[in-house]
């Protein structure tokens, strides 16, 4: 029931809108209850598209996207519909709608869930409308990476919305009103909704100030672990907790008992600071130096400040435990002390304890997640199932069976489903994913993908194995490229980023950044790629095959053939196994780890064969029976399994060994056969760390005089290089 009718032309924007819940519909039957729907249209473009059907409800949920693209004066109308009742006659069914024009568009988008009151089709019909809706806009730029308030679980789990039902009004200074649309946001409009009684701020300078010009010694103290300070484009402060996605417009630094006290016991107004009331007597404040409003009283935060300089007075000094930043240059290399690593690893453990909790709490206490297989089918028929669960029926305890077999699931079969799947789902042989240029055995979304006319769907399914992979405690079988994760984040992708993944492509773009190109370049906005055998031209800016590259411009050259690389033709695909990913594990969860651990997590280390290691390393300058050769197995030997999968990623550039061992290990140079770890024996100053050479899979190590100060500088290079740490 969707017809994008899609516009590419240079006046639209691609706008994702979420059309989440509706609440209180309007019961017109006496006997049963509505079937109802929502139906998305962007006014004279053609694109117009349905949400799913909910049975017997007048608060349904429908948590459903779509991708619009939207020109300076269209306009989207949102309807909501009885099924049972629309194909009896003209208008039949009809349980209200709101409109957004173009000016509402541009004050809802990226300001997160919005809860609009439902309207009439025409304001002459005598069909009752009643309850609203909630939707969400987000601009192309932000889409992935959350906006005021991402996280829907509130919403749709709780009576109400994540908001409280009076919102503060969008800044407006005292000559004029916030403008509006044709629809009614939940803040009410300026001279109908709200009565204002202006007490304007006196000069009190020698009192308090307002909290950003606030001296140092009264500003208010940090948020708590977890809280964030937001202000939605109209202006209004929000708190949100991230780890939650629930957001309020109570100071979470202000206790409640403290924010009951009357507005005369606190003394004058900051300067520029003004208190109103809504039109149900509850007061608001507005903040004239920076054009935003709050219910938080400005006043509260001296008392805060004050109770925390007395707190803080009473107590030591305090340690700083921030280490030095970074361990030198490059890859390897560099000082620093040895307790950082002791120090981190606990941060990493204490993390994955909190992700685990969290994780713990979405899923249902009753009822199971069972599939069912075939092996020989094992692709299609999971395929088939998990597509047509609901995200929280796949939160359930995970029982896989394979048919034909005995026996009980407990995380054995499960783990053995997810090894052979994952076989069928990451093979380049079904055209989702190819291997990298670099590195046989790592993956990365094949941009041709499109042959397969099912592949979005496809794509959405793998996201969702692999967040059921996490949420249920198993791994990936499988490794994709580090800038896979970076995106999986919503962290933006850098040149170096090609370091790993294409380094011929990155010493060529280095090259072009670090020398002056007058004259030596004969580039143009325009690259050509491989696909299918045929070479074809991809312009990286309107008209770019006629836009020569020169010295004022190369910088953006670069920038736009990095997010070429990484991105060509793959955005659509990305975004739904992002979407899959992101309905078992939402990305506020993620939020402390970096792309690396972020590999950890999805693919976890695999099991490492010190045997087959040993057989298949090279020596450089040294031979197996000198010290550092036989110290160095010995410390890896000593190591958990975590540590060696550290290790393996520090001088490899993955935690994965190569399906056949060992002896398959290929290096990122691209170069025709194996490239085997090496162990290569430097004559180096033995107080420096190890160093690691990815491209070449090799390590240099300085000549340690005793195994004690090998496993020392071995542990610090590991822990402190491998870019463990938060981001």
């Amino acid at each position: 029931m969707s017809n994008p009718g899609t516009r590419r032309n240079g006046s639209s924007i691609k706008i994702r809108l979420t059309v989440l819940c509706a609440k209180n519909l309007a019961k017109k039957d006496f006997f049963r209850l509505p079937d109802p729907f929502a139906k998305v249209v962007v006014d004279g473009s053609g694109q117009c598209h349905s949400t799913d059907t909910v049975k017997s409800s007048l608060d349904p949920k429908w948590n459903q996207h779509y991708d619009l693209y939207i020109g300076k004066t269209d306009s989207i109308t949102i309807s909501i519909w009885n099924h049972k009742k629309i194909h009896k006659r003209q208008g039949a069914g009809f349980l209200g709608c709101i409109r957004l024009l173009s000016n509402a568009i541009s004050r809802l988008k990226d300001t997160g869930y919005q809860r609009l009151d439902l309207c009439k089709l025409n304001p002459s019909d005598s069909d009752a409308v009643r309850g609203h809706i909630v939707v969400s806009l987000q601009t192309r730029d932000r889409i992935g990476s959350g906006g005021p308030v991402v996280d829907c679980r509130g919403l749709l789990e709780n009576d109400g919305p994540l908001f409280v039902n009076e919102e503060p009004l969008p800044y407006s200074d005292p000559t004029g009103a916030a403008g509006g649309g044709n629809c009614r946001l939940d803040s009410p409009s300026q001279e109908s909704r709200l009565q204002t009684q202006r007490i304007r701020g006196q000069d009190s300078r020698g009192h308090c100030h307002t909290p950003q010009n606030r001296p140092h010694g009264h500003q208010p103290p940090d948020l708590p672990e977890g809280y964030e300070q937001r202000t939605t484009v109209q202006g209004q402060v929000y708190f949100l907790h991230t780890q939650t996605g629930v957001s309020t417009w109570h100071d979470p630094r202000i206790p409640r008992d403290l924010a009951s006290v009357s507005c005369e016991e606190l003394g004058p107004l900051p300067v520029g600071w003004e208190v109103r009331s809504t039109v149900s007597g509850r007061i608001y404040f507005v903040d004239h130096n920076n054009r935003t409003t709050q219910f938080t009283d400005p006043r509260l935060h001296t008392i805060i400040s004050q109770q925390s300089q007395a707190k803080e007075s009473s107590q030591g000094p305090q340690m700083d435990v921030g280490g030095e930043e970074g361990v030198g240059g490059g890859v390897g290399g560099g000082g620093g002390d040895g307790d950082v690593a002791a120090r981190y690893e606990r941060d990493l453990v204490h993390k994955l304890k909190l992700l685990r909790h969290e994780l713990s709490l979405q899923q249902p206490q009753a009822g199971h997640c069972r599939i069912e297989v075939s092996r020989e089918e094992i692709f299609e028929e999971s395929y088939r199932q998990i597509m047509k669960m609901r995200p929280k029926d796949l939160k359930k305890r995970l029982m896989v069976k394979f048919r034909g077999e005995e026996g009980l699931d407990y995380g054995g079969v499960a783990r053995e489903w997810l090894y052979l799947l994952c076989h069928e789902m990451l093979n380049p042989y079904y055209g989702l994913f190819q291997y990298s240029t670099d590195n046989i055995y790592t993956l990365q979304i094949n941009p041709d993908s499109s042959i397969n006319p099912d592949h979005l769907s496809y794509f959405h399914f793998v996201g969702r194995v692999m967040g059921l992979a996490v949420f249920h405690g198993h791994y990936i079988n499988g490794s994709f490229t580090l800038p896979f994760y970076k995106q999986l984040l919503g962290k933006p992708i850098q040149l170096n980023d090609l370091e790993t993944t294409d380094p011929e492509l990155h010493k060529s773009l280095v090259w072009i950044l670090e020398n002056d190109i007058t004259s030596v370049l004969d580039h143009t906005f325009c690259v050509e790629h491989n696909a299918f055998g045929k070479f074809l031209q991809h312009e990286l800016k309107p008209n770019g095959r006629n836009i020569p590259v020169t010295e004022e411009n190369k910088k953006e050259y670069v920038r736009l053939y990095v997010n070429w690389r990484f991105m060509r033709g793959i955005e659509a695909q990305f975004l739904a196994l992002q979407k899959g990913f992101s309905e078992l594990i939402p990305q506020h969860l993620l939020k402390p780890f970096d792309h690396k651990e972020l590999e950890l997590i999805i693919g976890g280390l695999g099991k490492i064969d010190l045997a087959d290691w040993k057989t298949n390393t090279r020596l450089k300058h040294c031979t197996s029976e000198s010290n550092v050769v036989r110290w160095f197995w010995q410390a890896v030997e000593a190591f958990s399994e975590e540590r060696r999968g550290r290790l393996l990623q520090f001088v490899t550039g993955s935690t994965r060994v190569p399906l056949q061992g060992f002896k398959a290990l290929q290096g990122s140079t691209g170069s025709a056969g194996p490239r085997l770890f090496t162990i290569h024996l430097i004559d180096a100053n033995t107080e420096n760390l190890p160093k690691a050479h990815t491209c070449f899979n090799r390590i240099d190590i300085p000549p340690y005089e005793s195994y004690e100060k090998l496993y020392e500088k071995l542990l610090t290079a590991v822990e402190e290089t491998c870019g463990f740490a938060v981001e």
